[in-house]
């Protein structure tokens, strides 16, 4: 499952995994990090949903799988976000909680997923995913990502 929130101003750490956003004009920017690629990308899908949602408390009434093809980083980051807001849109379903583990040719995401009567919306729905300044890249601290999403 994924981490802690990050404090403004808190750098990743290789021990450590979390996630962050900051308001961007009109839009959100995400920043999540993590020990490996996957949980990478589970963070980032947690930082979106708290940008229009509180799910804390919130139980699942479902379990999604989704099965993205191997491509670059980058377009797995964007295909993951893009079918969870997809799924938001098409049926009304929201992440309450999160797993990616890498399979053969591709990545494995399992979503424990709520209606989105059944969570607090606190901000405006996400629409899109931002190309620009998109990235999922490996460091020194293990895996980060940045992308930005339209409201």
């Amino acid at each position: 499952m994924v981490g802690d929130t990050g404090e403004p101003g808190q750098a990743p750490r290789r021990d450590r995994s979390g996630h962050r956003s900051v308001a961007h004009e009109d839009d959100v920017r995400i920043e999540a990090w993590a020990a490996s690629r996957e949980h990478c990308l589970a963070e980032a899908v947690v930082a979106m949903v708290e940008c229009f949602a509180d799910v804390s408390g919130v139980r699942p009434t479902g379990v999604d799988r989704i099965r993205l093809a191997e491509g670059s980083d980058d377009d797995l980051l964007a295909a993951l976000l893009d079918e969870i807001l997809y799924r938001l849109e098409a049926y009304g379903e929201v992440p309450v909680d999160v797993e990616a583990d890498e399979a053969e040719g591709g990545l494995d995401v399992r979503l424990a997923v709520a209606g989105l009567a059944d969570v607090r919306v606190t901000g405006e729905l996400p629409t899109d995913v931002g190309w620009d300044d998109l990235r999922l890249s490996p460091g020194p601290y293990g895996w980060s990502c940045a992308v930005t999403v339209d409201g």
